[in-house]
């Protein structure tokens, strides 16, 4: 088993002790995903692949955050962040964008890139590298800048 999922695990049974009604249904539901996906895939996942879930969920807690933000639903908004709080505790740190800057530049080296037409190639290996610390729209954002 996955050690993340133990810990995900472990910090049910906390909140639970706790009685962190908020917290408690955010690991619940993130456990779930992640059973879900195991279920459809028929195979334990390994960390790299939880944490691919994990973001997803970011994500989609994100977009919602947007949309009760524009539609003046504060309630809701403050809701999605504190789902979003929550999942980011179980993620790796973000890289800061210096980091990802140095990354990307050691990157197009590497690959040989010298035109926006290798975008593609540099940004796959990027994101093979950073594996979860870094959003594709940022790394995309950067590789389009060093390249132009």
């Amino acid at each position: 088993m996955a050690e993340l999922f133990k810990r995900l695990q472990e910090e049910m049974k906390a909140a639970m002790k706790s009685g962190d009604k908020d917290r408690l249904s955010t690991i619940r539901m993130l456990i779930s995903e992640i059973k879900k996906v195991q279920i459809d895939s028929k195979k334990e996942l390994t960390d790299e692949e939880i944490i691919a879930i994990l973001q997803k969920y970011v994500k989609q807690r994100k977009e919602a955050y947007e949309q009760y933000a524009k539609a003046g639903r504060e309630d809701l908004a403050n809701k999605e962040l504190k789902e979003i709080e929550v999942v980011q505790e179980f993620l790796p740190q973000p890289l800061s964008e210096d980091e990802l800057t140095k990354i990307v530049e050691e990157t197009i080296k590497e690959v040989g890139a010298s035109s926006v037409k290798d975008m593609g190639k540099v940004i796959k290996a990027v994101m093979d590298k950073v594996k979860g610390r870094a959003e594709g729209s940022v790394v995309s954002r950067i590789v389009k800048e060093k390249l132009s």
